[in-house]
């Protein structure tokens, strides 16, 4: 079988760039499928294992967001710079400049199924499909789920994450090793983490600027711009068909995810039972066998008529 053609490069977005990876042939027959990475502030690495769709004829790009990754880095831009608008405005020139803003499927995964879906709710005419995985519909919602989830912690750790909170120390080591129990339970339950997320994590140190300023020291500890910012008034207006995945342990707790599934007309929800906030990682054979069924289902119709089952 010939190796399956990649092409990488930047576009121009304002006076900055944006870097894309394509995996596949764009304009071959069937949508593209364009990955939105979460954070904000972290790079494309992490997923990078769905280009193995372009092996079943589905080209696949991905993208680092503005900040990060092969993209812009502005270390010294204004906190007020980096908003939701910005990342939205980015990928509509994105899908405009790589000519596929007429036929194409949206994955967003985290921040990025927020972002996918407020992208869904305009309408894009070229939009065949929705993915959000592991996705919270209003960090509100995040932020009192992250509650729900520090209390039933091993005793002790939520004391010393709160102590170091309230004393802004969380770049001490012992914030840090009691903030990593969070993350072995709620972020990804595989030991040792993969490669390429461990890639993605360390690119989001290096230049912690945007995760910062919009999220803040981590995960649970939301302290930035997005910390009121949501998407569940956008979501009855999405128009295309939409899977809905999360993992049974993620941090993207059912309550934060329910949104999408009660408010997209026509959404289904998939839940991993033995995953966090990594399904793509923690369950790659069934996560495989899930978003292929669907991307059959949304992107050549009459390939197959199933539907994946809701959650």
């Amino acid at each position: 079988m010939a190796p399956t053609p990649t092409a990488k490069g930047t576009v121009p977005f304002r006076e900055y760039r944006t870097w894309y990876r394509v995996t596949g042939q764009p304009g071959s027959g069937r949508p593209a499928l364009v990955v939105v990475h979460g954070g904000p502030g972290s790079t494309h690495d992490y997923l990078i294992r769905l280009a193995d769709f372009a092996e079943h004829g589905w080209p696949v790009v991905h993208y680092d967001q503005l900040g990060n990754g092969g993209s812009t880095h502005l270390p010294d831009a204004d906190p007020g710079f980096w908003t939701p608008q910005l990342f939205r405005d980015e990928l509509d020139n994105l899908l405009h400049r790589l000519g596929i803003a007429d036929d194409y499927i949206l994955f967003g995964q985290s921040w990025g199924g927020m972002l996918a879906a407020w992208h869904a709710s305009t309408r894009p005419a070229g939009l065949r499909g929705l993915v959000v995985a592991n996705a919270p519909a209003s960090y509100p919602l995040w932020l009192s789920e992250m509650d729900v989830l520090r209390a039933q912690l091993p005793p002790g750790v939520d004391d010393t994450l709160r102590r170091h909170e309230a004393a802004g120390t969380t770049d001490s080591d012992e914030y840090l090793e009691a903030m990593l129990v969070f993350y072995s339970r709620h972020v990804c339950r595989l030991d040792p983490w993969p490669g390429e997320l461990m890639a993605s994590y360390l690119e989001a140190v290096t230049d912690p600027t945007v995760y910062r300023t919009m999220n803040g020291p981590n995960e649970f500890h939301v302290i930035g711009s997005l910390r009121d910012w949501g998407v569940i008034d956008h979501l009855p207006r999405i128009d295309v068909p939409t899977l809905v995945l999360s993992g049974r342990h993620d941090e993207a707790t059912p309550v934060t995810v329910r949104p999408y599934q009660d408010l997209i007309p026509n959404a289904r929800w998939e839940i991993f039972e033995d995953s966090s906030h990594a399904p793509h990682l923690e369950e790659p054979e069934r996560f495989t066998e899930v978003l292929g069924t669907f991307l059959d289902t949304v992107g050549a119709p009459g390939a197959r008529t199933t539907t994946v089952s809701g959650g």
